[in-house]
């Protein structure tokens, strides 16, 4: 990847604060809930937090949004759709579904950490239609096939 690659952010609501990397080594932008009250989460609610941000992910990648670990370890939180695929051509708004898998309501606070966008290169290969696939040594082995 280029050094100088630019994610291009455009801020859709006041008062969104910018998704940012907490560390030099984070992976991904912390997305965080744009809102003026909390919401609070039953157990087994969904429902989608706006971030008030559009991005233009960089032509030949995609930004996957991925769930916060904390908030899945610690509190049952989580992404309905387990990754979400935000495509280079799209410019809308930047939305982040939740779930509260556990048994204790969960609120989500204005300003919240909610989930992390990662940017990763994508390949786009051809598609072509053959008779036969290689084989290989594990062959049409499935779940559960190359061990316990």
């Amino acid at each position: 990847m280029e050094e100088s690659m630019v994610l291009r952010m455009k801020r859709l609501r006041p008062g969104a604060e910018p998704p940012q990397r907490q560390t030099a080594g984070s992976a991904g932008f912390d997305l965080k809930a744009c809102m003026e009250e909390p919401v609070t989460l039953k157990p087994g609610d969904r429902s989608t937090f706006c971030t008030g941000w559009a991005v233009e992910i960089p032509e030949g990648c995609v930004g996957l949004v991925f769930c916060r670990s904390g908030l899945g370890a610690k509190h049952g939180v989580s992404l309905p759709n387990c990754v979400g695929v935000i495509d280079s051509d799209y410019r809308g708004e930047l939305q982040v579904p939740l779930v509260n898998l556990s048994r204790e309501p969960y609120t989500v606070a204005p300003g919240e950490r909610i989930a992390q966008l990662v940017v990763a290169p994508v390949c786009l290969p051809v598609v072509e239609e053959v008779e036969e696939l290689t084989q290989t040594a594990r062959g049409e082995g499935g779940f559960g096939s190359t061990g316990k």
